[in-house]
């Protein structure tokens, strides 16, 4: 299915609307269940369920000790998935993640013959943990997974169970012993989410609650055939043509080559700007956006929240950004000011 391509279902049937009330039931039973044990960072939650619901994959980016792995463990949890937590080493190799051939002998008839061993990807939820920490030939095992929602080992392709997700956490990349993503890699991320330090008193909850007796019940308040519904229903809301023209006019204000209207800070500190996936991912982050701030249709506003998140993996800066401290973050914030709503706007 093209996710660019709206339908014109209005989701006005009561099939619609129940499985609506049922999705947005359902996401604040979740953020119920989570906060049980993660305290604040309401904002990556929120990006990390919206990737849920579309049915994409997400980077986590932030210093040690910020709960990454937890969230994405207790999610896990939560939903009773099926959850593999991958570490990423220097020394990781492909097959450690796909899985591989083995040899084995067949007790009744003694023959010997290749069986397949799963690897760690064949799961519901798989946690890349630390994805920079293994070369670029380790982290692309992902990549066929990840778009395809399935494997090739020795010529033979094995499809993965559905709901599939990967959650990738990465480490600021100036730390030590770590490896820039390919950019393949990086843009089949739906979202980069950025955990920063929590304030003050959320930091003095987090430190409180982790020095004591932990052990909550967490409660399963839907299912992985649930997310499936899910997905299916946010590609179903309809997109008026401008906010989806308004979406492609951002994506494409990235990019300087054969760009003639290219505005001069593209030019001046963007070596490549951003694919075709991230205006995709744009509408497809705004459906779910819609549909969980209760409303069938997507709205400017929809689009615009969710720029810094889709796109900030995915322009690369060059020489002149880096030399004057120029982040992609603030990139977006100069496409937002620059890219004019059509004049019909809603």
């Amino acid at each position: 299915m093209n996710p660019m391509v709206s339908d014109t279902v209005d989701l006005q049937s009561p099939d619609d609307i129940a499985l609506a009330d049922k999705m947005n039931a359902g996401r604040q039973q979740i953020v119920t269940e989570l906060k049980k044990i993660i305290v604040g960072q309401d904002d990556v939650i929120t990006q990390v369920l919206n990737t849920l619901f579309v049915g994409g994959n997400s980077l986590i980016v932030g210093a040690p000790g910020l709960a990454k792995t937890l969230l994405i463990h207790t999610m896990a949890r939560v939903l009773d998935l099926k959850f593999s937590r991958i570490q990423f080493t220097p020394d990781l190799m492909p097959s450690d993640i796909t899985g591989t051939d083995l040899v084995q002998e067949d007790s009744t008839t003694g023959r010997r013959q290749m069986v397949f061993a799963p690897g760690p990807i064949f799961a519901n939820i798989v946690l890349a943990d630390e994805i920079n920490r293994t070369p670029p030939k380790t982290q692309s095992a992902l990549l066929e997974a990840m778009q395809e929602h399935r494997v090739t080992v020795q010529g033979k392709t094995y499809n993965l169970a559905e709901p599939f997700y990967v959650f990738a956490t990465q480490n600021p990349i100036e730390l030590e012993g770590t490896y820039p993503l390919p950019e393949a890699q990086l843009d089949r991320f739906m979202f980069h989410i950025i955990i920063e330090h929590p304030p003050y008193d959320e930091e003095l909850g987090v430190v409180r609650t982790t020095t004591a007796i932990q052990n909550p019940q967490l409660e399963r308040p839907i299912s992985g055939e649930d997310l499936v519904s899910f997905q299916r229903l946010v590609r179903r809301v309809p997109v008026a043509e401008p906010v989806m023209r308004h979406a492609l006019d951002i994506v494409r204000a990235t990019r300087s080559k054969n760009n003639p209207d290219a505005k001069d800070y593209i030019q001046k500190w963007v070596a490549f700007g951003a694919s075709v996936r991230a205006a995709q991912y744009l509408v497809l982050g705004a459906k779910a956006r819609a549909l969980t701030s209760g409303r069938y249709h997507v709205s400017f506003d929809d689009i615009r929240a969710l720029a810094h998140p889709v796109l900030r993996h995915r322009i690369i800066t060059n020489f002149h950004a880096q030399s004057e401290g120029v982040t992609t973050d603030a990139i977006v914030d100069r496409l937002l000011e620059s890219v004019p709503l059509p004049r019909s706007g809603m």
